[in-house]
């Protein structure tokens, strides 16, 4: 069946390669790189595994993360525009990268050669699995006969809801990053504190902390549970899932628990997604970041 526009994501999203084959996606990845010198493409030249595992064994080596290229854009914009299938592409949020700047000036490119080009470019103000959470949303309204502006205009009304509860494994990752300082980080590391960090609207706030790894990710459930509270909505208008990074092991007892004691407080849900935090925010978090993401479904129940 042909399709009646396309879903474009920067490699932000962090959507398993399977899954987005699945629902007809392209991703364009962000670049990796330990030496500054060689940069890689993820999950074409470098899995998110793989990532992570050079960041366990070479600790003290910083990752760098670079943004697609207006080329990479281009080349991934002109099949559609050469068949008059409009594109809707979602990039990471503006305050992190200049993925939505670079997508914005391969749209202009292509609609030098091809004026009549659709392509609508999101700043999704959102990143890594809630960036996913958001394309898979695109994907619903698309799959279900919405048009291409109908699309678009829900994707607009409904950015505004993600949000992203997470915690790191220690603090130099962040240290390093330039997001916290080096006596907090120092801090930190002696008395086992963990930050709990919120993003909305495109921006990371500080949430609390907690003292071992069980505190801050229980802390990062009770800010989902506030949310679910303060939305007054059911929890069957979000999509939710965990992310998580090196440790599919915990991301999975993380994801069980969380099920656990939503269904112990009366929600009713029956699963919850759990994908991998790639290199793109990765490089920031270190190996073991761990949280939530949700946002509000496009297609509300009935």
């Amino acid at each position: 069946m042909s399709e009646t526009f396309h879903i474009i994501s920067d490699g932000s999203c962090d959507l398993p390669v399977e899954l987005v084959q699945e629902k007809n996606i392209t991703v364009v990845p962000f670049y990796v790189s330990f030496d500054d010198q060689k940069y890689l493409k993820e999950n074409v030249e470098i899995g998110v595994r793989e990532f992570y595992q050079q960041m366990v064994d070479r600790k003290g080596v910083y990752p760098k993360s670079s943004m697609p290229s207006a080329q990479d854009y281009v080349d991934m914009f002109l099949p559609y525009a050469k068949q008059g299938i409009p594109v809707i592409c979602i990039c990471i949020t503006a305050k992190f990268s200049g993925s939505v700047q670079s997508a914005t000036n391969a749209r202009n490119l292509v609609r030098e050669e091809y004026p009549e080009a659709e392509i609508t470019v999101i700043d999704s103000t959102v990143d890594t699995v809630l960036q996913g959470l958001y394309v898979l949303e695109a994907a619903s309204l698309r799959d279900s006969g919405k048009s291409y502006q109908e699309t678009v205009s829900r994707l607009e009304e409904i950015k505004g809801s993600g949000r992203i509860f997470f915690t790191v494994g220690n603090m130099e990752y962040l240290q390093h990053g330039g997001r916290i300082g080096k006596v907090a980080a120092l801090a930190g590391s002696i008395l086992g504190i963990r930050p709990i960090i919120t993003l909305k609207q495109g921006e990371i706030f500080p949430s609390g902390i907690g003292r071992g790894r069980k505190r801050s990710t229980e802390k990062a459930l009770e800010l989902l549970l506030e949310y679910l509270r303060d939305s007054g909505k059911g929890i069957d208008s979000f999509r939710i899932c965990v992310g998580y990074g090196y440790d599919v092991e915990e991301g999975a007892a993380f994801r069980d628990h969380a099920l656990e004691v939503l269904r112990s407080k009366g929600y009713s849900i029956r699963e919850m997604g759990l994908y991998q935090i790639g290199a793109t925010i990765g490089v920031h978090t270190g190996p073991y970041p761990l949280g939530f993401g949700i946002i509000e479904k496009g297609l509300l129940p009935e």
